[in-house]
């Protein structure tokens, strides 16, 4: 087998799993304790059309089911505030290496509402930007994981054009996995994440290939290489 590419889901996946409380988030924007529960509300919904109807959205749209505007301020402290929880995992460098010593396009494939500047800020704080050849976040497409569009348009992304010769590696067996074998590709879990409950469909995927860490992913690529 031939491959040309390894795309990759982001949080769970390059960073390691956090439990984190999103009413937590927004209390460190506002100090007003109704508008943080109108903010995480409005955030729990958009996440639940991505779950259910696999419909993108952004902020701005969180803020508009809030009926609420951010500062400047704040939108950085928004962002601020995930930085203690969106470290890339110390494997990913040496992984990335030895995919490009492979020949192999990288790519990422996130559900997001954040726009791109800021996952683009955090590879480069973490010096894994320079290795990525095409990203693909929601907040910027119509449609989100599992749907196979998302897959296309991440593979699009990196120039890869047969899924059978692309591989996507993700944490959830349903947005990451059963999406990416719906579109064509192989796809391989990394269950290190502690998904809550209330994200779960009863959906899963068949992974292609289990692993314990990201670096063990490279003679799996090796072996269908």
């Amino acid at each position: 087998m031939t491959l040309d590419a390894v795309i990759f889901d982001w949080g769970g996946t390059l960073t390691p799993w956090h439990t984190v409380d999103p009413l937590a988030c927004w209390l460190a924007v506002t100090s007003d304790e109704r508008q943080a529960a109108a903010l995480h509300e409005a955030e729990a919904a958009v996440w639940a059309l991505c779950r259910d109807e696999h419909r993108s959205a952004t902020l701005d749209h969180v803020l508009d089911a809030a009926a609420l505007t951010l500062t400047a301020a704040q939108r950085r402290a928004y962002f601020d505030w995930w930085d203690a929880h969106s470290f890339t995992d110390p494997a990913v460098e040496p992984l990335f290496q030895g995919l490009n010593e492979r020949g192999l396009k990288i790519g990422i494939l996130s559900n997001t509402i954040w726009p791109r500047d800021e996952h683009e800020r955090i590879f480069a704080r973490d010096l894994v930007h320079s290795y990525i050849d095409g990203a693909v976040y929601s907040s910027e497409i119509e449609w989100t994981k599992p749907d196979p569009r998302a897959f296309r348009a991440a593979m699009d992304a990196v120039g890869a054009q047969d899924p059978s010769r692309a591989v996507f590696v993700g944490d959830r067996l349903f947005d990451d996995i059963f999406g990416a074998k719906r579109a064509g590709m192989r796809a391989v879990h990394v269950p290190h994440s502690e998904i809550p409950a209330w994200q779960h469909t009863g959906v899963v995927g068949e992974p292609d290939a289990v692993i314990d860490g990201l670096l063990d992913l490279l003679p799996v690529i090796d072996a269908w290489r």
